[in-house]
């Protein structure tokens, strides 16, 4: 009895492999890449670029900073965002599994029994006569009935391969979030580097503002003491209170800006600053790798946001084979066998045995155009894609470009910088020596003072655009989702394993 009860599946079971192997699935062809083979090129750009791509460099490797390192590493244990990404990946996996299940049968084991009793028949005192269906004995009679089937309810037989279509969609959509989770890491690590070196450039400007504002506050004392004795005029005064009072609004703003950038990184980290922080390095010295471009070509494979449009456009191509697959008719099948006894202990004895198998066949004949709109719908959806895909990849070689740019001009803009401070400096104190030995007015010491300090804040500013535009270009070449290039691995195109039931 137990090999009845196996039999139909089984039987079923390999009917589905022979009669399943119809897909109407387009063929997929990456779109060409609507960008040129090569990276801009011209004098703001270097000669050279290295032949290997960025992305392969490890964060612990472009990042020299101990601090970023560190501060990096625990925005990837608590940052809620990339939690959540985490999770939308767990999610489209459950999606996956349950959209894969469909493609096998469902089978049910069931038990019942059941015990009944029957009043005896005739006619009992001012009551209605018993049906004739009741007890004809005459007395009351008790039946019993048991029953154990196995079976399978409404499976859909694919023979269009309409359910792996869905299936496929559904894999690569989850594909798609692991790019997905993968791009927020690398947004994630850049913005915190960003954050930390926009901290490290505001503390910097902040103690630059204390400097230049006690050096104000002794030329401004000097100048008072020599109005208090004549020597220096009322204006010298006030223009001399004036450089004192724009440094102490300026220490007042930066301050803030200290402040805020404190809880900008704080928030990209999901806690609060770790007290194992180890000494970070100032903000001239080298705090990151350089990194080399590698070719347009290499994107295609290293941004995971270009290839999360591409797995996009894949679940919608194996979407059109759903929607043509609609167009043709739908068999599932419902069996089941199993045995009845009026006996619990005869239950499985020879000569019980039941079976029921009923295939059932639908074709859509009239749905008002339905089929034919959702089927393009499939397709205009597919060119959207298209569109999005092509578009992540202009803007990947966009954000590369402009990241070689910013590299090939920030060297010789910091050194000019860097030229102008030393000059100012020098003006300055010229200026002052002239001033206090009567040679000048108040007012050519007061240019050099604020010269001085404008060139120090651009010196700063400029340092601090060089290393973010460092840091973009290491995101846009799709670098910062592995610690160490030795972790790095190729990205995985197989189905996430799973249990079937």
């Amino acid at each position: 009895m137990r090999k009845s009860l196996l039999l139909p599946s089984l039987h079923l079971a390999i009917a589905a492999g022979v009669l399943s192997g119809c897909s109407l699935i387009p063929d997929y062809e990456r779109p060409e890449a609507p960008v040129a083979a090569a990276y801009p090129q011209g004098d703001a750009y270097d000669a050279a670029q290295p032949a290997n791509a960025g992305a392969d460099i490890g964060w612990r490797e472009f990042f020299k900073d101990p601090q970023l390192q560190r501060l990096v590493e625990v925005s990837l244990e608590n940052n809620r965002d990339l939690r959540v990404a985490a999770l939308n990946i767990e999610a489209y996996r459950a999606q996956y599994r349950i959209q894969r299940a469909d493609l096998f049968p469902a089978v049910d084991a069931s038990f019942d029994g059941s015990r009944q009793r029957l009043p005896a028949g005739g006619v009992a005192p001012r009551a209605r006569p018993l049906p004739a269906d009741l007890s004809q004995t005459g007395s009351s009679m008790i039946s019993s009935q048991y029953g154990a089937t196995l079976g399978i309810t409404s499976w859909e037989i694919d023979l269009f391969g309409r359910l792996r279509a869905l299936r496929d969609q559904a894999l690569e959509q989850y594909f798609a979030t692991e790019e997905a989770r993968r791009s927020t890491q690398t947004s994630l690590v850049a913005n915190v580097a960003n954050a930390y070196l926009t901290l490290r450039a505001d503390q910097a400007q902040l103690q630059l503002t204390r400097d230049t504002l006690g050096t104000y506050q002794k030329s401004y004392d000097l100048t008072k003491r020599s109005y208090d004795v004549g020597v220096a005029s009322a204006l010298d005064l006030r223009q001399a209170q004036t450089s004192v009072e724009s440094a102490r609004a300026t220490l007042a703003q930066y301050t803030r800006l200290v402040a805020q950038d404190q809880n900008a990184l704080v928030l990209l980290l999901g806690s609060g600053l770790p007290a194992d922080l180890p000494q970070g390095r100032g903000l001239g010295d080298e705090l990151l790798a350089t990194v080399p471009a590698g070719l347009p070509s290499d994107l295609l494979q290293r941004r995971p946001d270009i290839l999360q449009a591409e797995h996009q456009l894949k679940a919608a191509n194996a979407n059109i084979g759903a929607a043509r697959a609609a167009f043709f008719p739908n068999v599932s099948l419902t069996a089941n066998a199993g045995t009845i006894s009026p006996d619990l202990g005869g239950l499985f004895d020879g000569g019980s045995g039941t079976w029921l198998f009923k295939p059932s066949i639908s074709l859509p004949i009239f749905n008002a155009g339905s089929l034919r709109a959702s089927l393009d719908l499939a397709k205009v959806q597919k060119d959207i894609n298209i569109a999005q895909y092509e578009k992540a990849i202009q803007t990947a070689f966009s954000e590369v470009a402009d990241g070689l740019a910013a590299r090939g001009t920030f060297n010789e803009q910091l050194q000019a910088q860097r030229a102008l401070v030393d000059a100012s400096s020098e003006y300055y104190r010229l200026a002052d020596k002239r001033y206090r030995t009567g040679v000048d007015n108040y007012l050519t010491l007061l240019d050099a003072q604020r010269s001085l300090f404008s060139a120090q804040q651009q010196l700063i500013s400029d340092r601090l655009n060089q290393l973010t535009s460092e840091v973009n270009l290491y995101k846009a070449l799709g670098g910062g989702w592995q610690a160490t290039a030795a972790q790095a691995k190729p990205i995985s195109s197989e189905a996430p394993e799973g249990r079937l039931f």
